[in-house]
């Protein structure tokens, strides 16, 4: 007998050869098939629109190495006779690795399409946006739970008596964990609540920037300064909000100071005369313009109108245009803005 032909766990060793050359070949074919296909895939999804060939190249990437090995080893598996023994742990391993890319499989789907639909909706629908955010995480949960589940359940363990034991030991995490709780719930009550969602401009006490990420533990916001702040979930929820983005209106509040000196009759003119300069502005509404108060070295004027649209560079435009024209009226009426002054009278 050649010692190719001896006998090695029931099978010759000529035949343990073969059987290693066929998962190396299977294996080789598989990968190299993979790159093609997917290389293709995505040249062709370059040129569409349609998002099923995005889907199917993200599947492909999705496909791993242990998948690939398992198809090759079950093909080599058919030269040689697998001992009695080892045919229950062959097919346990091979049930479990087809669960374990069916989950990756289902993972890489569901962020794919929730991650388009998230990319569709933040600019229209940015409480959709957080929405699809929050169902990502509660999708992944899921289909790990429940391959994980599969998972022991072939590998024999009692499910039930198992969550039961769960249950028992989530009431000693949940102690353990208060404070990752407390923000992954406040986290799912501001998805659910939507105080705010992507992109709104906030401010939280002297704290201020632009929503860009709500995960289970913190929000990020980029502020005005090009920082990112990072706020606790629980401590943001438990806080003062002001959403800026969800202004209907804004009310500006601003006041005018002229001199003592100034003739009654002009003064009676003022408020008319910022009532005309304000309505010429578009997207505005006015509301009123009183002689105020005798400050210190000023006669004050206090007007108050609405811009009919939040953006802030909008009414920094129209507040600028205001100003100029209020400098111009003031100066063909000939009166005076006052300035801090102080007249000091000497007695004999």
């Amino acid at each position: 007998m050649s010692y190719f032909d001896q006998i090695y766990l029931g099978n010759a060793l000529k035949e343990w050869i073969i059987a290693a050359a066929v998962a190396v070949v299977v294996y080789i074919i598989l990968k190299v098939a993979q790159k093609i296909i997917l290389r293709r895939v995505v040249a062709f999804s370059g040129r569409t629109d349609n998002k099923f060939d995005d889907a199917f190249a993200e599947l492909l990437k999705q496909t791993r190495f242990f998948f690939l090995a398992l198809i090759s080893v079950y093909a080599a598996s058919h030269v040689i006779t697998l001992p009695a023994v080892v045919i229950p742990v062959w097919n346990k391993i091979i049930a479990i690795s087809i669960l374990l890319q069916m989950a990756l499989w289902s993972n890489g789907l569901l962020t794919f399409v929730l991650s388009q639909s998230v990319k569709n909706r933040i600019d229209s629908d940015a409480a959709g946006a957080t929405t699809m955010s929050a169902m990502k995480f509660v999708g992944k949960i899921v289909i790990w739970s429940v391959v994980l589940l599969l998972v022991l359940d072939n590998l024999g363990v009692n499910i039930t008596a198992l969550v039961a034991g769960l249950g028992i030991g989530g009431i000693a995490a949940a102690l353990a964990l208060q404070n990752i709780l407390s923000d992954l719930f406040a986290s799912i009550s501001i998805i659910l609540d939507k105080p705010f969602v992507y992109g709104d401009f906030i401010i939280v006490d002297d704290l201020m920037g632009t929503i860009e990420h709500i995960g289970l533990k913190t929000t990020r916001v980029k502020s005005l300064s090009g920082e990112q702040i990072v706020f606790s979930n629980n401590d943001l929820l438990n806080s003062r909000v002001r959403n800026y983005k969800r202004m209907s209106e804004r009310r500006i509040l601003f006041t005018v100071g002229v001199i003592y000196q100034t003739p009654l009759e002009k003064l009676k003119q003022i408020p008319d005369m910022i009532k005309e300069i304000i309505n010429r502005q578009e997207k505005v509404r006015f509301d009123r313009a009183h002689f105020k108060q005798y400050a210190d070295s000023s006669l004050v004027y206090e007007i108050v109108y609405y811009v009919l649209d939040p953006n802030y560079n909008l009414y920094m435009d129209i507040q600028h245009a205001i100003n100029l024209e209020i400098y111009r009226r003031f100066s063909e009426e000939k009166i005076e803005f006052a300035y801090p002054t102080t007249t000091v009278y000497l007695q004999k």
